[in-house]
């Protein structure tokens, strides 16, 4: 709010005035070209003067909270702020002002119930951002939040809210995973990828967590959404192949491997999953390439898939003999 621009020179209107008026009405006269010079000191000495002649004054208790307020002094400006408030207390500029010292001096809940009172204005806007600037730090994210979204057509502010959104859900999914509260857990990573739907660690986050809670298809879902944010990152395609093989749609679990392939990113694993997903579709030939690909490959790395492997090369030679 500019402070300078706002002060009152409205000049008192009384037609008759007795010897003690036209001594406030000077002291006041005074102390508004001194505040315009900017010497504000002394239009402070003579604000308080006018109001020691004539207490209650609403002009000079604006025009001292402002001047105060303008030279950083909030906590000086709020008595002369809060009685010209209660003298007009429809008057919304200067329940602004009054806002403005409440929140430089901490109290933050009245300052955001004196803001909401029009919201949309630009003013009001201003401190309400301040406001929920203040909450954030106060770690009220939630409070905070409910005011950004105030503005919904501010992109900066919904980018802000997106952001806040998810990383309270995250902190959330990690305070009940170390409590081992899975469904709560689960609930806020679903929460996480609703407010930022593009963000691929989410998704692959909220993946791998269904996935080792046994909740296959669903974890698929994540997976796949991942991959297609980034096509070209090998990650999402593994774990949806495992996935769905897992949950024997080998078809689909096929078709992921085959993005890895086209990546050129397998790993031993990939040949194994592929091993067994051609030997369930009944694809023996291409099976048995794909368990010797694999037992070639891995060096011993998997000691029990390498003797699952060997025992299904020795099966399919056979069958493949007759």
């Amino acid at each position: 709010m500019g402070v300078l621009g706002a002060l009152f020179i409205t000049m008192l209107a009384a037609q008759q005035q007795t010897p003690g008026a036209d001594d406030f009405q000077e002291h006041f006269n005074r102390a508004l070209t001194l505040s315009q010079e900017h010497k504000d000191d002394e239009a402070i000495a003579e604000y308080r003067r006018t109001l020691e002649l004539k207490p209650g004054l609403f002009e000079a208790n604006v025009n001292l909270g402002i001047l105060l307020l303008r030279d950083k002094r909030p906590q000086d400006a709020l008595a002369f702020l809060k009685a010209a408030a209660e003298t007009k207390p429809n008057d919304q500029r200067t329940s602004f002002y009054y806002a403005d010292a409440l929140l430089a001096t901490g109290d933050v809940e009245e300052a955001r119930r004196r803001y909401l009172t029009d919201p949309q204005s630009p003013v009001a806007k201003n401190g309400l951002l301040n406001v929920a600037a203040a909450l954030e730090r106060a770690g009220k994210t939630a409070d905070a939040i409910s005011i950004y979204k105030l503005y919904p057509d501010d992109a900066a502010i919904h980018a802000r809210v997106t952001e806040m959104e998810k990383v309270d859900h995250l902190a959330l999914a990690d305070k009940y995973r170390d409590d081992k509260d899975t469904a709560k857990m689960l609930e806020q990573l679903r929460l996480a990828v609703a407010a930022d739907p593009q963000n691929f660690d989410t998704r692959m986050s909220f993946g791998r967590a269904l996935r080792d809670n046994k909740q296959l298809l669903p974890a698929a879902d994540q997976f796949f959404a991942a991959a297609k944010l980034k096509p070209d990152a090998v990650q999402p395609w593994n774990e949806l192949a495992s996935a769905l093989i897992v949950s024997e749609k080998y078809a689909e679990g096929l078709a992921a491997l085959d993005h890895v392939r086209a990546l050129g990113k397998e790993i031993p694993g990939d040949f194994f999953l592929r091993a067994i997903t051609l030997d369930k579709l009944q694809q023996r030939p291409q099976a048995l390439a794909a368990y010797r690909q694999f037992l070639d490959a891995d060096g011993g790395a998997h000691p029990d898939q390498e003797f699952q492997a060997r025992q299904r090369v020795r099966i399919i030679e056979k069958e493949l003999r007759k």
